[in-house]
């Protein structure tokens, strides 16, 4: 199937074609599926300098809302326009099941995006603020005023596993806010994330206000997160890579948005225990495990653990491994071979500290070609093990017993990580007050749901700031407070 043909980057209205071949591989066979021009240094530099000068100059910011609007809902419908490239680009970069390549980013993406136009067009931007009663009757201030203005030139820096969608949930917020954005995505995953450049052009977003740059290693994003002339990075992806950006980002004290990694735990009352395999395959399904927020600790009643270990195999046992373009795989490969390595080493440090292979964990057979890492269930002795304490990112599942809900909470809150996590419960009381104690930014209890209503983001090292939903505007925005008095005779 064809293919986003573009291999340049634009740069503030321009194409640009580099020196540096970058070569995109197809975890799913280790195919050659594309090679794109790693955009110079000199042009990143250029890409700030031009949405410095977009931005300083108003030449988007100054619009009015609606205006934006109208941009921003042509740039997404060309988007949509492209899904016959578009789709199988992502299928083929990231070895992703077509499903979720077309369901989830594309559709949901562009979902996402147009609800972000519309909750963007729904807020207050400006209004008056309450003034004490003795200032006005002095008449020392007759109005008080609180806006939100664009925070200025944002640089984005989007993972592998969802770029698209990820794009989106960027791109969408920080543009209708005003501001001028560079994306940068993985150099994992380039091609798809050229189709915002593809877009900007034809929806006609002034040159400088949207770049996409692309290198292979990381001076460019280095750059990025340290020039005096960005004033706010919006990354996720590892909390490794999160706290790198945090200390090249401190010289400007730029603002810092991060999504980072996650450890969430997916807790399971005794009465809901028949959710068990569900709630591991949704762990691996779609993404062979390679989302923050999936629940690798999965955390059950101790009378009832064998069980689940038992349901969880079976599950995992019945899951088909394969490339995308085998209609009976239900399951694809991890990005890289870094990746399996990951997942190999991991296991066999969780063995080495007590856990015990209940099923899986290693390569699987008959597949010669592709990063593949059979899905894999682990019985780990307590929350110390490594598989409990760091995030894999690919798919492995930890299963833990808990004497009761009191234990569960602790087990679940023992992590630095606290990006999302869940609870099964047919008594939804109990389940509630579970998920209220939960020390995580997201808690779906017996559903989920996902949309530009509802935020997302990190306690504690899973991240700064909020992603989607009025929060994740408003990390798009500077607080500007006026007060206007009477100028005196």
């Amino acid at each position: 199937m064809p293919l986003v043909s573009e291999e340049r980057t634009y740069v503030a209205g321009r194409w640009v074609t580099g020196d540096e071949l970058i070569s995109v591989e197809n975890p799913a066979d280790e195919t050659h599926v594309q090679d794109v021009t790693g955009t110079p240094i000199a042009e990143f530099e250029r890409a700030i300098a031009e949405a410095r000068r977009s931005f300083d100059q108003g030449v988007w910011a100054e619009l009015p809302v609606t205006d934006r609007a109208r941009t921003m809902h042509a740039f997404i419908d060309f988007i949509e326009s492209n899904a016959d490239t578009l789709v199988p680009t992502m299928v083929a970069e990231a070895g992703q099941p077509q499903r979720f390549a077309e369901m989830t980013q594309l559709r949901a993406g562009t979902a996402l995006a147009r609800q972000t136009i519309d909750l963007y067009q729904s807020m207050t931007h400006e209004r008056a603020s309450p003034v004490p009663v003795d200032d006005l009757v002095r008449g020392r201030i007759a109005l008080s005023i609180r806006r939100h203005e664009p925070v200025g030139v944002v640089a984005a820096i989007t993972p592998y596993n969802a770029a698209l969608i990820m794009g989106f949930q960027k791109l969408i917020p920080a543009l209708m806010a005003g501001n001028s954005v560079i994306l940068r995505p993985s150099p994992l995953t380039p091609i798809s994330s050229l189709i915002f450049g593809m877009a900007a052009e034809a929806a006609g977003l002034p040159a400088g206000v949207l770049s996409v740059v692309v290198e292979s290693g990381t001076p460019g994003a280095e750059l990025l997160t340290s020039h005096p002339g960005v004033d706010m990075v919006s990354f996720t992806g590892s909390t490794v890579a999160g706290r790198k950006i945090l200390a090249q980002a401190a010289s400007t004290v730029k603002r810092v948005s991060l999504e980072l990694g996650g450890k969430s735990a997916q807790i399971y009352l005794p009465d809901a225990v028949h959710r068990v395999a569900m709630g591991a395959a949704m762990v691996v399904m779609s993404t062979a495990g390679q989302a923050c927020v999936a629940a690798t600790r999965m955390l059950v009643p101790d009378d009832q653990r064998e069980e689940v270990l038992e349901r969880v195999s079976a599950a995992y046992q019945s899951i088909k491994i394969g490339p995308p373009s085998s209609p009976e795989a239900t399951m694809g490969p991890v990005i890289s071979a870094a990746a399996r390595d990951r997942c190999e080493r991991l296991v066999a440090s969780a063995e080495e500290h007590g856990g015990k292979v209940v099923c899986g964990g290693g390569r699987p057979g008959g597949l010669e070609r592709g990063y593949y890492f059979e899905p894999t269930v682990l019985d780990v002795p307590d929350n110390a093990n490594p598989a409990a304490q760091e995030e894999i990112f690919g798919p492995v599942i930890a299963v833990l017993g808990y004497r009761d809900l009191d234990h569960a909470v602790e087990i679940a809150n023992d992590s630095i990580y606290g990006l999302s996590g869940q609870v099964y419960g047919a008594d939804v009381t109990a389940a509630l007050s579970v998920a209220r104690r939960l020390r995580t930014g997201a808690v779906n209890i017996n559903t989920s749901v996902f949309s530009a209503y509802a935020p997302s983001g990190g306690y504690k090292q899973s991240g700064l700031g909020r992603e989607r939903g009025p929060d994740g505007i408003r990390e798009f925005q500077e607080v500007k407070h006026m007060s206007i008095g009477e100028l005196s005779q």
